[in-house]
């Protein structure tokens, strides 16, 4: 398996960026005719991550999701880093390659 850490470019500072969970969501309830006590800790998935940096990258974030499913996965590594993964060299080639044709220098992989 290989992985590699994503890079996108930030919108705003025009510097490399990758997204990190710093804690994870929490959830709760609010009930129409009762007080629900209950909250739960989730982290985002790697897909949830990527889909939540729209408008701070330069990149179609959704478009980034659909094109790494076709190669492998995106993945929240030690609850907390995105890293992206393959199982072989030969997809990570023709991911990069992909990625490079759609988004030029505004992403970029870096293998771990």
């Amino acid at each position: 398996m290989i992985r590699a850490k994503v890079w996108f470019r930030c919108a705003a500072m025009h510097d490399p960026v990758t997204p990190v969970i710093v804690k994870p969501a929490v959830i709760s309830w609010e009930a129409k005719e009762r007080e629900v006590d209950l909250t739960i800790e989730r982290a985002f998935t790697g897909d949830e991550l990527v889909l939540r940096m729209k408008g701070w990258v330069t990149v179609d974030v959704r478009e980034v999701v659909d094109i790494v499913r076709r190669y492998g996965r995106l993945k929240v590594l030690d609850e907390r880093d995105l890293v992206l993964e393959v199982d072989s060299d030969e997809e990570y080639l023709r991911l990069e390659e992909e990625l490079r044709e759609h988004f030029g220098d505004q992403l970029n992989l870096e293998r771990l």
